[in-house]
């Protein structure tokens, strides 16, 4: 049955959507909704169609995911959206949720990882390493190893002749290190939590690792990972939803 449109103007869809004109402007450039037809003046008539398009991508890109490709999947499932393609979209958005899923298992392994290492705080010093030795013994690259010490993420000792040297402590320091980077916590927040076990070793560290301190001058998108995470998958299932009404309500949309 069909069913008289109500139309909008874009100041209308501005304040509806709260955001401002020119963005509204912007996500039509963007391909981020579909293209609205315009009256003879060039003014853009929007529908209820576009709405629900806004309020997806709002949805979609409230939360700053960046690692693994989540960010482009968020876009992907925006601008399928825009197409109308609501089955392709859907099936998008419940991949993105398995993928956040993933991602927080990995988060939560390293920290019980980390848990493990900090446990066997038994360190006797006994092995000592240069630099090209570690990098093969923990498959880890020179340059990282030289940005984790510009960071200020360990402190290596030096010979008398400059070269450095590292001591089975440091080695569990970097072993800490690597498996919080492969699950995509950032320098800050590892910085943080090394800090803070410095002090005091029965340190919270998932704490320590996903609530960044107020003194921080630079807050990356994953010093707060397995919470951005959560808020970024539970904002896929809203998604979802809006995309089951999409489907039902705009699969054949008026042009």
């Amino acid at each position: 049955m069909n069913t008289i449109q109500k139309t909008y103007s874009t100041g209308a869809v501005s304040k509806i959507v709260g955001i401002h004109p020119n963005t509204v402007r912007l996500y039509e450039d963007l391909g981020l909704i579909t293209k609205p037809i315009r009256k003879e003046n060039g003014y853009r008539i929007f529908t209820d169609l576009h709405i629900s398009q806004f309020q997806l991508a709002r949805r979609a890109f409230q939360i700053e995911v960046m690692q693994n490709g989540l960010r482009k999947k968020a876009v992907d499932i925006v601008k399928t959206t825009a197409l109308c393609d609501f089955d392709k979209a859907l099936k998008l958005t419940r991949e993105y949720i398995l993928k956040t899923e993933k991602e927080i298992e990995n988060a939560d392994e390293a920290i019980s990882i980390v848990q493990g290492i900090m446990a066997k705080v038994s360190v006797q010093n006994i092995r000592i390493l240069n630099r090209n030795e570690v990098s093969r013994y923990l498959g880890i690259t020179i340059d990282a190893l030289h940005n984790w010490e510009m960071n200020g993420l360990l402190k290596i000792k030096r010979k008398k002749n400059g070269y450095r040297f590292y001591m089975d402590e440091d080695i569990r320091k970097l072993k800490i290190i690597r498996t919080l980077r492969c699950a995509n916590y950032s320098l800050s927040s590892i910085l943080r939590m090394m800090n803070a076990l410095e002090k005091d070793s029965s340190a919270d560290i998932e704490k320590l690792l996903n609530t960044p301190s107020k003194d921080d001058e630079i807050i990356s998108a994953c010093d707060k990972l397995v919470v951005s995470l959560r808020s970024a998958q539970n904002n896929a299932l809203t998604i979802e939803d809006i995309l089951l009404k999409m489907k039902k309500e705009y699969s054949n949309p008026p042009l």
